[in-house]
């Protein structure tokens, strides 16, 4: 972390008006790699490893939830201890500024550039490798901050070590060490429903955003019943497989996955298969498969360590919520919120930006 961001930094709980004091072990290349922030009026430690101030030791949810969402680190420390480098080749970034995109509802990758530029505060919950805090920082004059509660913070810092505007953090999401109504702009893609209560985490990370300010969140989308099936039956068995064991359980998956698409086929169905939640319309077929089925992913913009990862990413976290848009609506009451859009432009998930009211 660099010394001029300690001031983003709160003891957890949100509460404005309390800091914390910065006692400097190692510094290298501008950034303290290793020390302690304290809360003095607690006494509170919290060290910095690596470069990223760790808030593991806070007390935030109970002990049964800790416990679940520690399972679900498992996954994600070893994914990002592995896929350092994810979205950092120029065919993922344009995949994945696509990806960002379309899911925000914009017409343009410029679209999206010119999104992040109209904020002074960004805070993504979830970074994985950081590839998109560090394009989100090098299209805005602000603050970009990161937060992960896996070993992902240290990936995302070494990622954007040398962007000058980003802060990583280390906590979990239901206390992280921001105040509220901190942030214009916070963004948690794919994240929330990897959480022991996704609706609980929406309404904490919702907390964060200023009045007026701007939230959006990807979560997966309720399936098709044989869809349902499959997932409930694989992931049954797959998490309770060590990660290097899963990784290799998914491999058939993701030939499966490559077979069809090589196979550059389609269909068409006149009707929709209502009862499956299958449109009508022309098919690819690997995507039919994918989408109504089974998770058997491909792309061809990513090597095949990489979709084979997609698809243990699916099967191997313990929590892996779906949900479904009169859910999501049913949140936004609750939130007093009326300013929003519900984006399904990816059909395995939903998407929604929303408004904060001043």
């Amino acid at each position: 972390m660099r010394k001029d961001k300690l001031a983003m930094i709160c003891p957890p709980g949100g509460e404005t008006g309390r800091t914390l004091r910065l006692e400097i072990t190692h510094e290298e290349a501008g950034h303290v790699i290793d020390g302690m922030l304290i809360d003095d009026s607690t006494g509170a430690r919290y060290p910095v490893i690596g470069g990223v101030p760790s808030f593991l030791g806070a007390p935030a949810v109970a002990d049964e939830a800790h416990a679940s969402q520690s399972k679900t680190n498992v996954t994600f420390s070893d994914k990002w201890s592995k896929f350092k480098s994810y979205g950092m080749k120029p065919s993922e970034q344009e995949f994945l500024q696509e990806w960002y995109r379309k899911k925000f509802g914009l017409d343009s990758v410029a679209e999206l550039e010119q999104l992040y530029g109209e904020f002074d505060t960004i805070l993504e919950v979830g970074p994985g490798s950081g590839f998109n805090v560090r394009f989100a920082a090098e299209h805005t004059d602000g603050v970009v901050c990161a937060l992960d509660i896996s070993d992902a913070a240290f990936t995302t810092f070494e990622n954007t070590r040398d962007v000058a505007n980003c802060l990583v953090v280390q906590a979990d999401l239901m206390a992280a060490p921001f105040a509220d109504e901190q942030f214009d702009f916070v963004l948690a893609d794919g994240v929330l429903h990897h959480t022991p209560d996704t609706r609980k985490a929406v309404a904490a990370l919702y907390r964060k955003v200023k009045p007026g300010g701007r939230f959006f969140f990807y979560v997966y989308k309720r399936m098709g019943a044989i869809r349902q099936f499959a997932d409930r039956h694989i992931r049954e068995a797959f998490t309770q497989l060590e990660p290097e064991a899963c990784y290799k359980a998914c491999e058939p998956l993701t030939e499966l996955g490559k077979a069809l698409a090589d196979l550059k086929a389609t269909v068409t169905l006149t009707k929709p298969i209502d009862i499956l939640g299958i449109p009508a319309g022309t098919h690819d077929v690997q995507r039919l498969i994918y989408y109504n089925f089974l998770k058997c992913f491909w792309n061809d913009a990513f090597d095949y360590e990489t979709n084979n990862m997609v698809n243990f990413d699916w099967y191997h976290p313990h929590d892996a919520w779906q949900h479904s848009a009169e859910e999501i609506a049913g949140w936004m009451q609750e939130l007093g919120v009326h300013d929003y859009q519900l984006n399904d432009a990816n059909p395995n998930g939903l998407s929604v930006m929303l408004r904060k009211p001043r």
